[in-house]
């Protein structure tokens, strides 16, 4: 338990900055729902949910590879207030058209799409300040602890969300959301600048476009990191698409209802925090250990194409979620050990674009699919490509060009604040 919470131990930045998230993202949770909810409500049309999810992952399709660029030019911390502020400032526009029953899909829709907008400067400098707060030696553990908030907040989040939308609407889910960015905020405020690991930056300026190329051209010269990220877009792409598949199952292949839903998605989000529990209390970066998660995890979805039992499924998604975040800590705690300073904003821009980015593709894929054939048969697509993938990477692990180590741990000479 003492290796599990280091971060949290040895970093005060990164405690400020864990609390201001167990509050805010168990809000966000509570929106995600209450988004899909309110469109139900005004359409009673899937489509209209497809288009939803559509708004709020294309922005990582169209921009995700710009918001890297420009996270490198700016200070971590501070682009990290001001996306949370921004992304208060949309909840707040939420709660206030569904208080006051002027909402219509199209402004719901315009406001995920903004929202995922900002997530596209947010999620770099995100990943950029936890590096910054922790620094190396503790950088996989802090990754792993950020992934167990918000597999927590998957838990709960969705649950507090259900429990106010029953008893007192849906725009009371987008002002408490609103309201969770507070303690985000203060946070963020109260770091201390001078604790924060100084980030070695261009020296000159150049454009967008030529920060894109250099940031892919590393990618390209990079073994391990165009091994992570080539893996990653496969996997996106075509095994992590629960929230299509989860519903499917529930009310398709097990005849059952919402309540059987919750529970499937409940069993996942555990596992997902166990895994992610287990991945801080390793606290290094491992590329067996990401080839192990992506193979256990397409071992599990394979079993679940063969399941008719809401018991066997629920175990098998608890195991799926330990193997899920096993894979995910690990590759990106593998790419940001692996990127200098000046490229982390770039580089994490890509790692966020291959595994948002593909979202639209992949939530078609799997509908389609699971129309064709079931979810027997987007399972079975989905833990085939796993398990190649992780045969791939196990290959490549074991040959490393160039004398690149896989296993990144370089230590952190910085002097450690409490």
């Amino acid at each position: 338990m003492r290796r599990t919470f280091a971060s949290l131990r040895l970093h005060r930045n990164y405690r400020l900055f864990f609390g201001g998230q167990v509050i805010s993202v168990s809000g966000t949770w509570m929106q995600n729902i209450a988004q899909v909810w309110l469109v139900v409500q005004l359409t009673h049309s899937p489509l209209a949910l497809g288009v939803l999810g559509l708004c709020r992952f294309l922005p990582f399709t169209l921009f995700g590879l710009v918001g890297g660029a420009l996270v490198d030019r700016l200070d971590f911390r501070r682009t990290f207030i001001g996306t949370q502020a921004t992304s208060m400032t949309i909840s707040g526009v939420l709660a206030l058209l569904a208080l006051t029953g002027h909402a219509s899909v199209w402004q719901v829709d315009v406001l995920a799409f903004l929202n995922g907008t900002v997530l596209v400067l947010d999620a770099p400098a995100r990943q950029s300040l936890t590096y910054q707060m922790v620094g190396r030696a503790e950088l996989p553990n802090a990754v792993a602890l950020n992934s167990s908030i918000f597999n927590a907040s998957r838990i709960v989040g969705p649950a507090l969300g259900g429990i106010v939308i029953a008893t007192a609407g849906v725009g009371w889910c987008f002002a408490l959301n609103a309201v969770s960015f507070l303690a985000v905020l203060a946070s963020a405020l109260l770091m201390r600048a001078d604790e924060l690991l100084p980030v070695e930056r261009d020296d000159h300026r150049s454009s967008v476009v030529s920060g894109i190329r250099e940031g892919l051209a590393f990618v390209r010269r990079t073994p391990r990191i165009a091994a992570v990220l080539t893996m990653l877009i496969v996997m996106a792409t075509l095994s992590f698409n629960f929230n299509v598949l989860l519903a499917v199952l529930a009310a398709q292949t097990l005849d059952a209802g919402p309540r059987t839903f919750g529970i499937l998605s409940a069993c996942f989000g555990a596992g997902a925090l166990a895994g992610a529990l287990a991945s801080a209390s390793v606290g290094r970066a491992s590329w067996r250990s990401l080839v192990l998660g992506a193979a256990g995890f397409g071992s599990f979805l394979l079993l679940l194409a063969l399941s008719r039992s809401v018991l066997v499924c629920g175990a098998l998604l608890v195991a799926a979620g330990i193997c899920f975040t096993l894979y995910t800590s690990n590759s990106n705690s593998t790419v940001q050990l692996s990127v200098p300073d000046r490229l982390r904003g770039r580089v994490m821009g890509l790692y966020y674009y291959a595994w948002a980015g593909t979202g639209p593709g992949g939530n078609l894929l799997a509908g389609w699919l699971a129309a064709r054939g079931g979810t027997q048969l987007a399972f079975a697509v989905a833990g085939g490509s796993a398990l190649g993938r992780a045969a791939l990477g196990a290959a490549l692990g074991a040959r490393p060009r160039s004398g690149e180590p896989w296993t990144q741990s370089a230590p952190d000479r910085r002097p450690r604040p409490v």
